[in-house]
């Protein structure tokens, strides 16, 4: 439970690694072998600033990618249940200085009206957010999780909650890992304990500590599915890259498992924005920022958000995320209301969404360039969670899962909500995965399954 960023090696390792074309070669070499990088070698691919070596990083990342997942896109929706908050943080619409934010906490049934409405899009992963809050203690989260498995709209059904939400004790972590939740989210936002100080300006949240180790706190609880994330634009992304490293390197020494998840939002428009915009990351670095994080941990999901438009995430897309949202709402109670316009009156929001996109729009979208969209929740539900799971992705396995219960949960969306035109092409795509499969035992396994979603059945996976 003790701090592990230390800011002078972090600085040590950027300002002395030299960015050698044949070294830089050598160490995505090494992350195409699916082995993590180290600090020193993720400072080198940091350190190369030649174009011609940064697109090398790029394509690196898009076969890395390829090599361990596939072709596969996975898709969730962030659900806010309330934002109550008693932190002052500079850059976000929530903090409690805003008096012009309306405070929400939805309802019972407002919770089970935006889960309905989800479930009717096809939505079968979800991400629950929370402000950071007394009223949203462990008992409100866990209970919150129970409400939205318990909801089911035709066809329609959450088979796993994500959790965004203030960091716990491990009593807390406890209770709502008994809720049966997925993954549990915490942010550090900034790896620089000084920038820290400066943003985080009330609330329990201006603990640096408290909140760096709260998911050893969660791990020790049993939670072994945990997601980090660092909001780029307070700090040098340089350093919050390899912060990120960092934070992985200590979870697989002290628990023999890496993060799940790593997340990389990038500073949006807030109610009451007050920050340094010094180190706001433009486009060209932040592509190369995702490319170089696919290399250093070759077998972390990066998840990609609606912060960013719809232009940046295709890019993107190539160089190693597996998770996106889709028809991403964060009004409170957005997805039950119909939008007058299309215009989000962001005083009232977190922070700015920039792709608008329905589910369906990303689905057929993700189809025509060959992804295969998911909605697949295998591997929790199957036990493959924390070790278990890097016995499986480490070596690049998990890509053996990944493809066939991708294909089976497209092949359920498009029966299930898919426009007539999206399903022709949805239909399409699975004919060209399949023709490119080894004829074996396996494939046919495969298409026997496919078949039987056909004739109606549901929630087939590996």
């Amino acid at each position: 439970m003790k701090p592990f960023i230390d800011a002078d090696e972090i600085w040590g390792y950027i300002n002395q690694a030299a960015a050698d074309k044949g070294r830089i070669r050598e160490i995505i070499a090494k992350s195409l072998n699916k082995n993590r990088l180290t600090l020193e070698e993720t400072a080198v691919l940091i350190n190369a600033n030649d174009p011609e070596l940064v697109e090398e990083i790029k394509q690196g990342a898009k076969n890395l990618k390829e090599k361990v997942y596939g072709q596969r896109i996975v898709l969730f929706a962030p659900l806010y249940v309330g934002n109550l908050c008693i932190n002052n943080c500079a850059y976000c619409g929530y903090k409690a200085s805003n008096k012009q934010m309306k405070r929400i906490t939805l309802s019972n049934e407002d919770l089970i009206a935006q889960v309905k409405a989800l479930e009717d899009t096809g939505q079968k992963r979800l991400i629950l957010v929370y402000g950071e809050h007394p009223k949203y203690d462990a008992r409100f989260i866990a209970d919150t999780v129970r409400t939205v498995y318990g909801v089911k709209s035709g066809p329609g059904e959450i088979r796993r909650v994500n959790i965004n939400a203030a960091p716990l004790d491990i009593d807390g972590f406890r209770i709502v890992k008994d809720a049966n939740i997925g993954t549990y989210q915490v942010f550090q936002e900034t790896y620089d304990e000084e920038t820290y100080a400066k943003v985080h300006l009330g609330g329990i949240k201006r603990d640096y500590n408290w909140r760096l180790t709260s998911l050893d706190r969660a791990q020790e609880a049993g939670i072994d599915d945990v997601g980090i994330g660092a909001l780029f634009g307070l700090y040098d992304w340089r350093f919050e890259v390899m912060g990120l490293v960092r934070h992985t390197n200590h979870f697989e020494a002290c628990y023999n498992v890496g993060p799940h998840t790593i997340s990389f939002p990038r500073i949006q428009y807030a109610s009451e924005l007050n920050i340094n915009k010094s180190h706001l990351v433009s486009d060209y670095d932040f592509t190369r920022l995702v490319a170089i994080l696919r290399l250093a941990v070759p077998y972390t999901g990066l998840i990609l958000t609606a912060r960013e438009s719809s232009a940046i995430r295709d890019e993107i897309l190539q160089f190693g995320v597996s998770q996106i949202d889709g028809g991403t709402n964060i009004e409170m109670g957005g997805y039950s209301k119909k939008k007058e316009n299309e215009n989000q009156d962001i005083d009232f929001e977190q922070f700015q969404i920039n792709d608008n996109r329905s589910l369906n729009e990303i689905m057929e979208e993700l189809i025509d360039k060959k992804y295969i969209p998911s909605f697949c929740t295998s591997c929790y539900r199957s036990g493959r969670t924390g070790e278990h799971f890097m016995e499986f992705s480490v070596p690049g396995f998990i890509k053996r899962f990944c493809q066939p219960n991708a294909m089976l949960t497209l092949a359920e969306y498009l029966e299930d909500y898919a426009p007539s035109g999206t399903k022709e092409k949805g239909e399409k795509l699975l004919e060209e995965k399949l023709g490119e499969m080894e004829e074996n035992e396996f494939k046919e396994k495969l298409k026997e399954k496919l078949k039987m979603v056909k004739e109606g059945n549901r929630d087939l996976y590996y």
